[in-house]
């Protein structure tokens, strides 16, 4: 069975910013989903971040300091849980969806590096994570020349799926995995990559819109721009505490 035909798992993060080194936990979804499209399973956390939620992020997410303070649980039992799970999917070969995942993953990634918790790798046995399956990475490579944004919103309307609520960690997750199995069944390409395969696709993908980006910012005056260029986990470096 094709991989678009079979399990997948929707994930998103909802967040304090949006620089993944910096940024915190505030809201996650796991969101599991059979090849007919129905949820299985779902769960879903709310974090206190332990640093002031900005009111940009409140306002795009609805989650607020006092909510997060009271009824938010410490933001290191959440990572270390969220990465448990994921990895247990991992394990059993369940591809992972999440929409521009290299944010996720890696504000994940940094988080519990700075609860100093172990490393999804680790949880891996040391073996690199995967497979991973991000819509947003897909879709840019495939339809590289469609004009128009390229957010969640913008895309679930090229595929015809129903977003239900933005920036809701857990509708996100979901319209993530009906985007990526959307896009499956328009470029038949996509569907016929094991997942293996399409997780090796994106790495390649995702590297020549980075360099392809990175001229295209330094042609326009930044010399000294840089966009990172790795995909779906940037390397590990220190974090902000």
């Amino acid at each position: 069975m094709a991989w678009h035909g079979d399990t997948l798992v929707g994930f998103d993060l909802e967040t304090t910013g949006t620089e993944p080194l910096e940024a915190r936990i505030v809201t996650a979804s796991i969101v599991e989903v059979d090849g007919g499209g129905h949820v299985t399973s779902r769960r879903d956390w709310l974090a206190d971040p332990g640093i002031r939620i900005p009111e940009q992020a409140s306002a795009i997410h609805g989650i607020s300091n006092e909510r997060a303070a009271a009824e938010g649980r410490p933001v290191r039992e959440v990572a270390d849980e969220i990465a448990k799970t994921l990895a247990a999917y991992w394990e059993d070969g369940v591809p992972v969806v999440a929409y521009n995942a290299s944010f996720d993953l890696t504000l994940l990634a940094a988080e519990l590096r700075r609860h100093g918790l172990p490393s999804l790798e680790e949880r891996l046995g040391g073996t690199a994570i995967g497979p991973v399956v991000d819509p947003y990475t897909i879709d840019r490579a495939v339809d590289r020349y469609r004009r128009g944004k390229r957010t969640l919103e913008a895309v679930c309307g090229e595929y015809g799926v129903v977003l239900e609520a933005a920036h809701q960690a857990a509708a996100d997750a979901l319209a993530a995995v009906r985007v990526a199995v959307a896009i499956a069944e328009r470029h038949p390409q996509v569907a016929a990559l094991d997942p293996a395969e399409l997780h090796e696709r994106q790495i390649g993908w995702y590297r020549a819109w980075a360099e392809n980006f990175q001229d295209f910012l330094r042609r326009k005056g930044d010399a000294e721009a840089v966009v990172d260029s790795t995909w779906p986990l940037r390397p590990a470096v220190a974090v902000a505490g």
